[in-house]
């Protein structure tokens, strides 16, 4: 690919390989699932494309140093930036 990227696997049920995986699930959760009562599911999978946003473009993370996820890209293309707008 252009960009680099790379798939990478990691062993199933294995909480020191899959630590950030489920640690964003875990935020998920927290965040957007049952951060407010959604009177229907379709209301609550309606806000996930905006609380995804909001995650990786404007929420700071520790293990990044205070940045966002999108930092971390070297540079961004519009393909990344439109799925996001």
């Amino acid at each position: 690919m252009g960009l680099g990227l790379k798939r990478i696997r990691t062993r199933p049920y294995a909480p020191r390989t899959n630590g950030k995986a489920e640690r964003f699930i875990q935020t998920a959760l927290r965040e957007w699932a049952y951060a407010a009562s959604n009177a229907q599911s379709n209301e609550r999978a309606n806000e996930l494309p905006r609380w995804l946003h909001e995650y990786n473009f404007y929420r700071n993370h520790k293990m990044l140093q205070s940045k966002t996820p999108v930092s971390r890209l070297e540079r961004v293309v519009n393909n990344v930036l439109s799925l996001h707008i």
